[in-house]
């Protein structure tokens, strides 16, 4: 069982964050933003081409088949980068959820770039970013599936203003999906999403030690700020395993809940929460004043944690998975 990423995982990050780096994504979330959702699609298609998202999609389907520790390299990507969108619905969620004749219909369309969201009641109840997606889709309790209406009403605010939640239809007519795994690779995708934010947010701040003087000095030389850096980097670092742990579960899963992979979720998305969002509070400490204005771009990546940490189910709530599972286990023995 292997908890890090293979050569070939580092050599697909390493041409996503060279495509990244050169598109425009801090632009195209200001774009967003404001409704504007041309530069976004540009980036978006950019993934398409390399194959980004397809790669949870079977081949049957024109996907490339990929495992999820691939999808985990994607996603901690997009986050970095700060790209906008439903990038876990669209990339690791509809993919899971979209069977049968619903998949036939709609999975090679996703493959080719066309943008998905989806909402699950009662755990996500909003359809994110339906205004900009192709494909809508809502979700039942007991698991139907139903395609859904370009939005009527306005978005709800969000504290990430590139997120626009748009209430979501009750389902009616829907066929049946799998709604369980469906909100495995949720949380998973969230996992991966924070942990690139929080990456993000660490190199920034660290570029604005090395280069932010005060009373004479850089103010990465005081020993305050070093030791801030580094509790960011011990976090983001005892995160990473466990969200390559939860790929690996999720690998070896079939369709539904296996328990130990849902756990690891579980484990992986508390501790990638909690460490972006240690890593945004000393960003936003080492910045200082400058951080908090609406024209930096640190408040793309600040607003983006605060809002994940309750995409795809709350801290509480996974924190009581992975009780659940050490209780049972307990009492097994």
């Amino acid at each position: 069982m292997r908890f890090a990423p293979s050569d070939e995982n580092r050599a697909f990050a390493a041409s996503l964050n060279d495509l990244l780096s050169s598109a425009g994504t801090v632009s195209a979330a200001r774009a967003w933003a404001t409704g504007d959702h041309e530069p976004g699609r540009k980036v978006w298609a950019s993934l398409a081409d390399l194959g980004v998202t397809a790669l949870a999609i079977d081949e049957v389907h024109d996907g490339v088949g990929a495992d999820a520790a691939d999808l985990a390299v994607a996603l901690e990507a997009l986050g970095y980068h700060g790209v906008p969108g439903p990038v876990v619905e669209s990339i690791a969620v509809l993919p899971a959820l979209l069977t049968g004749d619903l998949g036939d219909r709609h999975l090679p369309a996703l493959a080719g770039g066309a943008m998905g969201t989806v909402a699950l009641a009662p755990r996500t109840p909003y359809l994110l970013d339906a205004d900009a997606a192709d494909l809508r889709f809502v979700v039942a309790e007991d698991g139907a599936v139903a395609e859904a209406a370009a939005p009527e009403a306005g978005p709800h605010r969000s504290v990430d203003p590139t997120r626009r939640l748009f209430p979501a239809p009750a389902a009616a007519g829907g066929v049946s999906g799998d709604r369980d795994r469906a909100l495995l690779l949720g949380a998973f995708g969230v996992a991966a999403q924070s942990l690139g934010a929080g990456r993000r947010l660490l190199d920034e701040a660290v570029a604005y030690a090395k280069a932010r003087a005060q009373y004479g000095h850089l103010i990465g030389e005081y020993q305050a700020i070093k030791h801030l850096l580094a509790d960011v980097v011990t976090r983001l670092e005892l995160a990473a395993p466990l969200v390559q742990g939860a790929a690996v579960a999720l690998s070896g899963s079939g369709s539904g809940v296996d328990l130990d992979a849902a756990r690891d979720v579980s484990a992986a998305r508390v501790a990638a929460a909690d460490a972006a969002n240690l890593a945004a509070r000393t960003a936003l400490q080492v910045h200082g004043a400058i951080g908090y204005t609406a024209e930096h771009d640190l408040g793309i990546w600040l607003t983006k944690v605060r809002a994940l940490q309750s995409a795809w189910g709350t801290q509480a709530e996974h924190r009581t998975v992975v009780l659940e599972s050490v209780r049972g286990r307990a009492v097994a023995r």
